[in-house]
């Protein structure tokens, strides 16, 4: 059992190695790799143009973007546990 395992595993190997070759040739041959190709070098020099934020002016939006996610989770949190509170005093009774 375990060696027939071990083929099955080969056999999708060998299929998917073959999927993924069949497809890149198509792409190659229809120039999409090359499209891409130029698409990726293109965004590389655009980033390069780009000018990055310091560490020290990423403090404060940071902190801002923390403290707005953990004030939002805990209403969450508080009014979450006011509606079960609700919710248990009238189907108490």
């Amino acid at each position: 059992m375990g060696s027939e395992f071990v083929k099955n595993f080969y056999i999708q190997l060998l299929i998917w190695v073959v999927v993924v070759a069949v497809i890149f040739g198509v792409l190659w041959r229809t120039g999409q790799l090359l499209r891409l190709a130029n698409y990726v070098q293109e965004t590389k020099e655009e980033l390069k143009k780009c000018t990055w934020p310091s560490v020290d002016e990423l403090k404060g939006p940071t902190l801002v973007v923390l403290f707005s996610v953990l004030g939002l989770g805990l209403f969450t949190v508080a009014v979450d546990w006011l509606l079960l509170l609700f919710v248990r005093g009238i189907t108490a009774h």
